[in-house]
């Protein structure tokens, strides 16, 4: 069941549910809520609850050394079919790559996790490339900020709830892209609708957030979208009366993403709605809200002088070249020349 570094989440996923577990598995990376959500689920799965008093081991990487590891994980289950060794914080086990010798020759009645945050494995040792040959070597990677409403709406969707794209952003422009508190967020917004209610709005996550759904990011690109001036500056008159409502970086962020998708629309091979959808790889509803209105309303010209704006703006924004304008004049200054 060997599988190589660049599987997904789901891949993983799908084999466990089919009852394929794989005698070791290390989950990698920067983004801690697949590693930590993963590790979990694989043991849940391989263990009924009865089973685990005397079938699951949890260990830390910064308080044991590798042959006590070793020793764990070459025991036999007790009255089950197999035992999990888990590993948290193996970033900080001193002596990995001495696992290589156990890895080359698992115990097949044994599920080893190990959990490696803030970095992954060098795949030129040993210990990645045994992993790799025998069991699942997972790298976690962080999101991009435009990759954030899909995650929102996937895990809605899997907690049979559908949200507006309004509220999607509005959540994402809130949390960021820190995966454990968007869920966190998430979980607290389905508490939080009236029984019988299977849908979150904007409403609802501007009570729970205390987030405007008529003054944020989303809204604002909406409206340099479609180049409605008195709106974008009444955005922008919001965010910088409410310093505490906004942060330059994350606009400039959903900015830059955003523009850069109009750049890539003039390029999509089919020019029909549908066809700009597909070739960005996006919902048909966030290109037609936004992407194609702002397709039309600049040329091509115009949103390359945008986008060099945007990285202007970012780095007087760091103080680069001594600036000290505060964020919400950098904010004016840049909407002004978006819509002028």
């Amino acid at each position: 069941m060997a599988k190589e570094v660049g599987i997904t989440y789901m891949d993983v996923v799908k084999d466990i549910r089919a009852g394929k577990f794989a005698p070791v598995y290390c989950f990698m990376g920067d983004e801690d809520y697949y590693i930590d959500n993963l590790s979990q689920y694989v043991a849940e799965q391989a263990l009924r609850p009865e089973e685990r008093d005397f079938n699951y081991d949890l260990l830390y990487g910064a308080e044991t050394r590798a042959n006590d590891v070793i020793n764990i994980a070459r025991q036999y289950p007790v009255m089950a079919e197999r035992r999990v060794v888990v590993v948290r914080e193996f970033q900080a086990l001193a002596d990995k790559e001495t696992l290589a010798a156990y890895v080359k020759n698992p115990n097949r009645s044994t599920i080893l996790i190990l959990c490696h945050k803030h970095g992954k494995l060098d795949s030129r040792r040993s210990l990645a490339q045994e992993i790799k040959r025998q069991g699942v070597l997972f790298e976690s990677k962080r999101l991009y900020d435009r990759e954030l409403p899909g995650f929102v709406m996937s895990y809605m969707q899997r907690k049979q709830c559908a949200i507006e794209p309004a509220a999607v952003q509005m959540l994402c422009d809130h949390v960021g892209s820190d995966l454990s508190r968007l869920v966190t967020e998430m979980e607290k917004l389905i508490l939080a609708l009236p029984q019988g209610e299977t849908r979150v709005g904007a409403k609802l996550v501007e009570e729970q957030t205390g987030m405007s759904k008529d003054f944020n990011n989303f809204e604002l690109q909406n409206a340099l979208a479609v180049r409605d001036v008195y709106k974008a500056n009444q955005i922008v008159k919001y965010f910088d009366n409410n310093p505490r409502s906004f942060a330059l970086p994350a606009t400039l962020s959903l900015l830059f993403g955003f523009f850069s998708d109009v750049l890539l629309a003039y390029f999509a091979p089919s020019q029909t709605d549908d066809g700009i959808a597909q070739y960005l790889g996006k919902p048909a509803w966030q290109c037609k809200q936004a992407i194609i209105p702002a397709r039309r309303n600049f040329s091509g010209k115009k949103v390359m002088d945008i986008i060099s704006e945007i990285r202007q703006t970012d780095a007087k924004s760091k103080g680069v070249g001594g600036c000290k304008t505060s964020p919400g004049d950098l904010l004016k200054e840049l909407v002004f020349f978006i819509l002028h």
